[in-house]
């Protein structure tokens, strides 16, 4: 067997162990982590000594900003909760879309939250809403839920200006203004048919339980006097508008402008993250009568379910550097350039094998943008706007329990493995492939 194909081999069998600990034996999903990683590393021949090093790296990398980045939307989205925040958006968006239609207003909701923001803020920002949601109309969590992670997603891997998507921009040499608008004609119906579509067939075969920690510390309280819809949403979304900022500023002004470095801080996730969250305490907590004692109290009560998902995402950033740190990234690479495909096919090909193997949408992006740029550039007819396409939906596909959205969406709707796999990896492998199908179709349209 060659050094590339026992890399792999080794790959699928620590996930296969993963969900074979987890779901069938019943270990902690944390524990389960840090043993398959320990074990990977050693078996494919990484030094002993760099292999818990490695793995205490990408723990560190993850929670360096996700575990802030939970600590913080989890304080904003219970803010939004107790003061009835979340209850009056969900109830306006029932108003106008209807309890039919409330999974399809969610998506667009996330697609336009989740162009500035990265996946993980725009889910804590907005994951009180399912919650609230779904205690008002009896939806199952996964109907609406789905939508959410679906829209989030689809912009994560292939809407500039999203960082993941501009890396891709750049490698390839596309004009972002035509980038956004192809993006924007295959992305919606992807995230259609991923998101709603999916969604409603799969939640009546999901059976989640009857109790959600999560749930009930973020869905909204029903209270006589609620803030109005538009002071409730301009709250939740100044993360958005700070960050939407930053993009605007560093398209206009030059590296060394001091507009910039001010937009870039107060643009970052956690900063505008605190932003927002020090604005609720008036908005929603002191403006409607809500004495300090009472905010204290809502925001040290909120972070007790979050201790668990944290060191879980954490793990799972650990077992993803012991992937990269043992080669499996570039087995990935190396057998898919073999393949001699197109450049648009090499590029989802070689982004949704690494994808698979190393759990992040943004390496996959980078090694695949970096990989394939000099092929395409050396292949006539090939359009760079479609190869942003077609790497962003390669690197959505199949995420399984090396990528933290997987146990974030677990966790929060109190899911377990296999009911994780089927709606939320299904769900990113919907995303992969109606996204290469439409970025096919478009290529045929402009020749």
């Amino acid at each position: 067997m060659s050094p590339d194909a026992r890399l792999l081999l080794l790959a699928l069998l620590a996930v296969v162990a993963l969900i074979v600990l987890i779901a069938r034996l019943r270990l902690h999903p944390f524990i389960a982590l840090v043993v398959v990683s320990l074990a990977l590393g050693a078996v494919a021949g990484m030094p002993l000594g760099t292999v818990a090093g490695a793995f205490q790296e990408g723990v560190g990398a993850t929670l360096g900003v996700i575990a802030v980045v939970v600590g913080l939307g989890t304080m904003l989205g219970k803010m939004m909760a107790e003061s009835g925040g979340a209850t009056r958006i969900a109830t306006t968006l029932i108003a106008r879309f209807g309890e039919g239609r409330v999974h399809w207003a969610i998506m667009f909701v996330a697609f336009i939250v989740g162009i500035p923001v990265f996946f993980q803020v725009g889910f804590v920002l907005l994951v009180p809403l399912v919650f609230t949601i779904g205690r008002r109309t009896g939806m199952s969590l996964v109907k609406i839920g789905i939508p959410l992670v679906a829209g989030l997603s689809v912009v994560h891997g292939m809407v500039p200006p999203h960082p993941a998507a501009m890396l891709a921009v750049v490698a390839y040499k596309a004009d972002v203004g035509r980038a956004i608008l192809w993006s924007l004609i295959v992305g919606l119906p992807t995230a259609a048919l991923a998101g709603p579509i999916y969604a409603s067939w799969v939640a009546p075969r999901i059976r989640l339980p009857a109790e959600n920690p999560m749930a009930a510390q973020l869905e909204g309280t029903v209270r006589e006097t609620m803030p109005s819809f538009w002071v409730a949403v301009v709250t939740v979304l100044i993360p958005v508008i700070l960050m939407l900022g930053a993009s605007a500023a560093d398209v206009a002004s030059g590296a060394t402008s001091p507009l910039r470095r001010v937009a870039d801080f107060v643009g970052s996730p956690i900063v505008s993250l605190l932003v927002a969250l020090l604005v609720s305490f008036w908005t929603l907590g002191v403006r409607e009568g809500f004495g300090r004692r009472t905010i204290l109290a809502w925001t040290n009560d909120c972070l007790a379910p979050t201790a668990s998902i944290i060191l879980i995402i954490g793990a799972g950033g650990g077992f993803n550097r012991v992937l990269i740190a043992s080669g499996v990234g570039d087995a990935i690479a190396r057998v898919a350039m073999g393949s001699h495909a197109s450049p648009l096919l090499l590029a989802w090909t070689i982004a949704a094998l690494i994808r698979v193997a190393t759990g992040s949408a943004t390496v996959a992006m980078t090694t695949a943008a970096g990989i394939v740029a000099p092929i395409a550039a050396a292949v006539p007819g090939t359009h760079p706007e479609l190869l942003v396409l077609a790497t962003g939906a390669g690197s959505l596909v199949l995420s399984h329990v090396n990528d933290s959205g997987f146990w974030l969406t677990k966790e929060f709707f109190g899911m377990t493995v296999p009911q994780t796999l089927a709606t939320w990896t299904v769900a990113e492998t919907i995303i992969g492939v109606a996204g290469l199908a439409f970025t096919l179709i478009a290529a045929t349209i402009i020749g």
